[in-house]
């Protein structure tokens, strides 16, 4: 008697307690359905400019600024560039049609702006002029993924500008000591997946199409433009004397640089 007693006593606490009131637990903050990002990062001088980075690809948007005399936005050949102004901050909104939107917020300063990287010769475009060719590839490199599967990647300044780096030298097959030389002098620890090609006779506005047909059509290239395990990309374009010089870095967080 004095077990079965004890037993529904138990019980009855056990009831007891599943009555009580359990505090809900906050929920996680839902992800931004759009993304932005800025190529030279959330921090410009004034009179700088900076692509703007969207995403998903394969969608219209439409950009403004919460403060235009302090960050402008302008569309170029279809492509966004944020214009610092004056010392301030703005926030940067892009929003789809579906009324989908995402922000990202730039800082103005007052420094000055570093210059650009001179080009590798006279007939050499530098960063500023191939801007547009860069984020066209990113933006064809991001809807492939995208088709295939595996989440688009954001844009990293230090792997674009490593390289832009490596594009500049014009090689015609890959140096990999280099390469890694060129992320880690760029800010960039970890690991990265590299492509390269090299092709002729194409126009600048077809240089970015043509760039990723050349690795869509070269499996091994194809299998690194999609790893599933990488985050971010860069991209370097160089055009000389005919002869157009195209780079893709995408960083693998979880792996390492050997020449670190």
């Amino acid at each position: 008697m004095k077990k079965a007693g004890l037993t529904a006593r138990l019980i009855a606490a056990i009831l007891a307690l599943s009555l009580l009131p359990v505090p809900a637990l906050a929920a996680a903050p839902p992800a931004s359905a759009v993304r932005v990002s800025s190529y030279k990062g959330n921090t410009l001088a004034v009179g700088e400019r900076s692509g703007l980075i969207i995403g998903p690809s394969g969608t219209e948007y439409t950009v403004t600024s919460s403060d235009p005399d302090t960050v402008l936005v302008e569309q170029i050949t279809g492509f966004w560039v944020a214009v610092a102004k004056a010392e301030g901050t703005a926030e940067i909104t892009a929003a789809n049609r579906a009324g989908e939107s995402g922000t990202l917020t730039l800082t103005v300063g007052s420094g000055t702006s570093a210059a650009p990287t001179a080009p590798a010769n006279d007939n050499s475009a530098g960063q500023p002029e191939n801007l547009d060719v860069r984020q066209e590839l990113i933006r064809l490199i991001n809807q492939t993924r995208k088709a295939n599967g595996v989440s688009e990647l954001m844009v990293n300044e230090a792997l674009m500008n490593a390289a832009q780096t490596i594009s500049d030298k014009r090689y015609s097959w890959h140096h990999s000591q280099e390469e890694c030389e060129a992320a880690l002098a760029s800010g960039y620890p970890y690991g990265f997946g590299v492509n390269l090609t090299v092709f002729t006779g194409v126009a600048t506005e077809d240089a970015a199409q043509h760039a990723l047909e050349n690795w869509i059509n070269s499996p091994g290239h194809f299998e690194t433009m999609l790893k599933p395990a990488c985050d971010s990309i860069g991209v370097g374009v160089t055009e000389s004397g005919g002869v157009t010089y195209c780079y893709m870095f995408i960083g693998q967080p979880n792996t390492h640089n050997p020449y670190e």
